[in-house]
């Protein structure tokens, strides 16, 4: 591993609830199209099986009844300008979420 290979950027998190829509797209989905359609490599999408957000409302997986409403986080690693670019997107739709945004390093390793 060779310090030119580690590409600097930012780790790009948005979290809203499973069922959430966005002009008839689970906000989820509309994020993971969004980010392919404006060249942003790759993006993934994770379901909580518990959480809360701002408003306090407790959501669970449970086992004979799943909760409808989880979070679920989808992240991105990509450059500063495409997470600059991906946010001011999402706030100019309008979509319901809140994201977080921290410095990463990251590499592709394997074959390429």
């Amino acid at each position: 591993m060779t310090q030119d290979t580690i590409q600097q950027g930012r780790l790009l998190s948005f979290y809203c609830h499973l069922r959430a829509r966005h002009d008839g797209m689970l906000v989820s989905e509309w994020l993971l199209e969004h980010a392919r359609k404006h060249g942003i490599s790759g993006g993934s999408v994770f379901r909580a099986i518990a959480g809360y957000g701002r408003h306090g409302v407790l959501h669970e997986e449970q086992f004979f009844e799943l909760a409808d409403d989880l979070p679920v986080k989808v992240e991105f690693l990509l450059s500063e300008a495409q997470a600059a670019q991906l946010v001011d997107a999402v706030r100019a739709a309008g979509v319901d979420a809140v994201y977080a945004s921290a410095p990463a390093s990251f590499e592709v390793l394997g074959k390429r």
